[in-house]
C-alpha cells in the first residue's frame, strides 16, 4: 500500500472512530433522563389532592398528581420531590419534621432543572392573615374591612421586610447548589376575588377581601422580584387565575374554597389547579 493510501486509510479510521463515539454519546444522552427536583410549600406539594405520594411523610401531604409529577410524566424527567406542606425557607436548611432532610439535600450539580413554590409560610403569611380577618370581622360584626382598619400595612410590611429577603436568599443557594440547573420559582393563584363578598365560602367581611388579596400581590411580588435578582424564571399565575379563585364554581376555580371544600385541604390548589400550574411551567420552562 502506498503512503498516500495509507494516509487516507488512517483518516477515514479516524473519522469512523470519531463517528462511533459521537453516536454513542448520544445515544447515552438520550438515555439519560433529566434530573428534576421540586422543592417548595403545600401549593407546591399538591396538599390535598389525592392521592399522596407513597412512602413520603404524611404530615407533608405530597400529591402524586402535583404539578411536579405531572411535568416528569410528561416530559419523561426522573423526579426527586422534596416538597411538603407547611415548608417555609427556613425549611431549605433544615429538617421540617423528625427523620426528614433539609430539602437544599435535594440538590447536586447534576439537577437539570428545578421548581418550588414557597414564601407563603413565612411569617404565617396566609393562615396567619386569614386567621386575623376571620377573627376580626366576627369580633366587628357588620363592618366593611375590620382586618384592614385593624391591622392596615402591617401584614404586608413584613412581607416586604422578612419575606423578600428570605427568598432572595433561598434561590441563590439552590443556584450554588445546582449551578447547571434552570430554576423556575412559581407565583401562588389568586385564592380571592379582586372585589366583593365571597360568603359563606370564604368567611371574610366584604371589605377584607380586596385587602387579603392585596397582600398576597405583595407576596408575588416578593417572589418576582427576588427570582429577578437571583436569574431564577419567575411563572407568574396572576393571569391565567383571574376568575379561578376560592369564591368561584367548582366547575371554574382552581383553588378550594374554606367552607364546603372538595378535598381535605381548603384554600389550595385543587387538581385543576395543580394542572394549571403544570401547563404554566410546561410553558415557562422550555423542555
Amino acid at each position: 500500500m502506498g503512503r498516500f493510501s495509507r494516509t487516507r486509510a488512517v483518516a477515514v479510521a479516524a473519522a469512523v472512530t470519531a463517528a462511533v463515539t459521537m453516536t454513542a454519546a448520544v445515544g447515552a444522552a438520550a438515555q439519560d433522563p433529566v434530573e428534576y427536583v421540586n422543592l417548595g410549600d403545600s401549593f407546591s406539594a399538591g396538599s390535598g389532592v389525592l392521592p399522596t405520594v407513597p412512602g413520603t411523610p404524611t404530615s407533608c401531604a405530597q400529591s402524586s398528581r402535583n404539578f411536579a409529577h405531572l411535568i416528569a410524566a410528561e416530559r419523561g424527567y426522573r423526579l426527586t420531590d422534596v416538597s411538603c406542606g407547611g415548608a417555609k425557607t427556613e425549611d431549605f436548611y433544615r429538617a421540617q419534621y423528625e427523620g426528614m432532610r433539609p430539602q437544599l439535600d435535594a440538590l447536586t450539580p447534576s439537577a437539570d432543572l428545578v421548581t418550588m413554590m414557597i414564601g407563603g409560610n413565612n411569617n404565617s403569611t396566609f393562615a396567619m392573615a386569614m386567621a386575623k380577618c376571620i377573627g376580626a370581622g366576627v369580633t366587628r360584626l357588620g363592618a366593611w374591612s375590620p382586618c384592614q382598619d385593624q391591622y392596615g400595612d402591617s401584614l404586608a410590611e413584613e412581607v416586604r421586610a422578612k419575606t423578600y429577603p428570605a427568598l432572595v436568599q433561598a434561590l441563590s443557594d439552590v443556584h450554588d447548589r445546582a449551578p447547571n440547573a434552570e430554576v423556575a420559582i412559581v407565583g401562588y393563584p389568586w385564592l380571592l376575588p379582586e372585589s366583593g363578598g365571597c360568603l359563606p365560602q370564604m368567611p371574610l367581611a366584604a371589605g377584607d377581601v380586596p385587602y387579603l388579596r392585596g397582600l398576597q400581590a405583595t407576596l408575588n411580588d416578593a417572589v418576582s422580584r427576588a427570582a429577578a435578582e437571583t436569574g431564577t424564571t419567575f411563572v407568574d399565575m396572576a393571569q391565567v387565575s383571574v376568575g379561578r379563585d376560592g369564591c368561584q364554581s367548582p366547575e371554574h376555580r382552581w383553588i378550594e374554597p374554606m367552607i364546603g371544600a372538595l378535598q381535605p385541604v381548603p384554600v389550595h390548589p385543587n387538581a385543576a389547579g395543580e394542572r394549571a400550574l403544570a401547563d404554566a411551567v410546561l410553558a415557562a420552562v422550555p423542555a
